[in-house]
């Protein structure tokens, strides 16, 4: 009987776990339409970056990009309804008073994530060949900490 409550335990212990993760299906906190000519002009926006959830313990999110810690909100920071991306790269970087990291989940359901390519210890993503749709954007800390931050957006022609 013992073991049969534990195991009970751990699977609701596991169920929890996975509900408090990074959820694209949710909308962002700030949600914005923006166009791949409009983003040739760098577009900012401030955020607090961090968050609760530890992203190598949420089983949906397997990004194959960078493998190191971060910490993010369980809705996106932000959802960008992105359109006129033919012929644009789009690069997505964060300039934070901490070790920030970007998670990004594109309208084809792809994820993203970066821990430092900006340098300074801030994260960069560079989507080359950006989907028109929705765009989900989570600002995370490598540690779980929370600091202020701003995230940008700027396209380049391919």
């Amino acid at each position: 009987m013992k073991r049969i409550f534990i195991a009970v335990l751990l699977f609701l212990g596991f169920g929890t776990a996975a509900m408090a993760c990074p959820d694209y299906s949710l909308w962002g906190s700030e949600t914005y339409s923006l166009t791949g000519q409009q983003m040739y002009q760098e577009q900012a926006f401030r955020v607090t970056a961090g968050g609760q959830n530890y992203i190598w313990d949420c089983r949906n999110i397997r990004p194959g990009t960078d493998t190191g810690a971060g910490y993010f909100t369980t809705a996106p920071d932000f959802s960008f309804e992105i359109s006129g991306m033919g012929g644009y790269q789009l690069a997505i970087s964060v300039v934070s008073r901490c070790d920030s990291a970007l998670l990004v989940n594109t309208s084809s359901a792809n994820w993203y994530y970066d821990d430092d390519d900006n340098g300074n210890l801030d994260p960069r993503i560079v989507l080359t060949r950006p989907a028109n749709g929705i765009l989900d954007v989570w600002v995370g800390t490598y540690d779980g900490e929370y600091c202020d931050a701003v995230l940008s957006l700027e396209t380049f022609r391919r």
